[in-house]
């Protein structure tokens, strides 16, 4: 017994060095304390931030609409002068602002301290907002959901940057995922997408601080717009045995189309030849050139311009359109995109797939219009990004359509295998790499 009294210590006194070292580790002045703090404010912060920026493009987007209803020929005019105008005001002022800005998220994880000051500072996505809405404006084939990562990751770094806190890699994900999560309103689509795509490495810390940002950001983003499906409740099956057959089909359209595109647009950005050489000297005229490609095919279809969304959500609901519109809407894609404007790919993307999906109405018409429309919008989307969990996660929750995830599942890892064999490396990333940053120096 003697020996068992001999082994206890008599309890530490709280002593008032004791209580200062606890504040100083765990007080409101701790580095921990102000870390929390900021990534709290800094998802509120981009919940608010999506919500302005969603509703200032769909602004816009409706400015173009009536403006191109009533003079039907003059975008003709208009659109490629846009284009040029808009090219020439990001090389001169905000040349880190132009493309979707999710490749600048990617590149800005190898330093992201220095990132806060160059690719995603509070000028240049303050310039990617305001062009990209001059995008919308002149009828480009653009959304928004790309420049709100840019955005998000922006705001947390100038959250880390108030309260003099370092900035992580993995706080540049969280926020980038949190933008995700709000600009379409599916809060396990950002969380995927963070792992998919804007992540090499993940760790568990990360992925907990990714998920607070995204359930902050989502909550704000939805008190302020509400509860929203993005295209509606559709609520698609499909009998299992048709999976079987249209899923296979599906995936492998959809997916060596978006590698095509992945491959059209690496393609300039990154080889070497006479074309990509006279465009990266006559960036003006190149533009010109791509905002007439836009214009004639907007102005002769009716149905290219901006997003798609519309045209997307009537094939979703079984609305009939023109088998021409997937490759129409593709090359006003990849026109502006490779002309170097500022915006995004995430939902003009949704709607070319929308156009294969619809395509293979004619192969499967007595499938459910609806089922097939969205797998094959799963395909293009998974195809393009090469992240198939997150073209899952994101159909099935902008369409209310979990009775259709064994399909999509199915068409999604097809689609990404369909998609290396015309394209091998991912779009995002081998776009970033004209971003990249240089390691910051670390001592042994």
């Amino acid at each position: 017994m003697a020996g068992i009294f001999r082994h206890l210590r008599p309890a530490r006194r709280w002593t008032p060095a004791r209580y200062r070292a606890l504040l100083r580790a765990r007080g409101p002045r701790s580095v921990q304390f102000r870390t929390r703090a900021a990534i709290l404010v800094g998802a509120i912060l981009v919940g608010i931030v999506a919500t302005l920026f969603a509703q200032a493009a769909d602004w816009a987007a409706a400015m173009f609409d009536r403006y191109a209803t009533t003079w039907h020929w003059l975008p003709l005019a208009t659109t490629p002068l846009m284009f040029m105008a808009l090219v020439w005001i990001t090389r001169r002022y905000a040349p880190l602002a132009r493309g979707s800005g999710i490749p600048q998220v990617i590149a800005a994880q190898a330093n992201p301290n220095d990132a806060t000051k160059t690719l995603i500072s509070i000028r240049t996505v303050a310039a990617k907002a305001v062009l990209t809405i001059g995008a919308v404006l002149g009828g480009a084939s653009v959304g928004r959901e790309g420049p709100t990562v840019q955005l998000a990751a922006a705001v947390m770094g100038f959250t880390h940057r108030i309260v003099r806190v370092p900035l992580r890699g993995g706080v540049v994900i969280a926020g980038g995922a949190a933008g995700v999560a709000a600009a379409f309103n599916t809060p396990l689509a950002g969380l995927l997408f963070a792992i998919e795509e804007l992540a090499s490495a993940y760790e568990q810390r990360v992925t907990l601080l990714v998920l607070a940002a995204i359930v902050i950001a989502g909550m704000v983003a939805q008190s302020v717009q509400g509860d929203y499906i993005y295209f509606g409740a559709i609520d698609a099956h499909m009998p299992l045995l048709s999976a079987l057959i249209v899923a296979p089909v599906a995936g492998i359209l959809g997916g060596m189309a978006g590698g095509l595109f992945s491959r059209i647009l690496l393609g300039m950005a990154l080889s070497r030849n006479r074309l990509t050489l006279w465009c990266r000297a006559n960036p003006i005229k190149f533009a010109g050139i791509c905002g007439g490609i836009v214009a004639l095919l907007g102005v002769f279809t009716g149905l290219t311009w901006g997003t798609g969304y519309s045209s997307a959500r009537a094939m979703i609901v079984g609305v009939d359109a023109p088998l021409w519109f997937g490759p129409a809407k593709m090359a006003a894609t990849a026109a502006t995109a490779i002309a170097g404007l500022p915006g995004g790919i995430f939902a003009p993307s949704l709607a070319v797939g929308a156009g294969v999906g619809n395509l293979l109405r004619e192969v499967f018409p007595s499938e459910p219009a609806s089922a097939i429309v969205i797998l094959g919008m799963v395909a293009y989307f998974a195809g393009v990004v090469r992240a198939p969990l997150t073209a899952v996660i994101i159909l099935s929750e902008t369409t209310a359509s979990r009775g259709l995830m064994l399909p999509m599942f199915a068409t999604a890892f097809i689609a990404d295998a369909a998609s290396q064999w015309v394209c091998r490396e991912k779009l995002y990333h081998g776009l970033s790499k004209t971003f990249a940053m240089t390691e910051p120096n670390k001592t042994p």
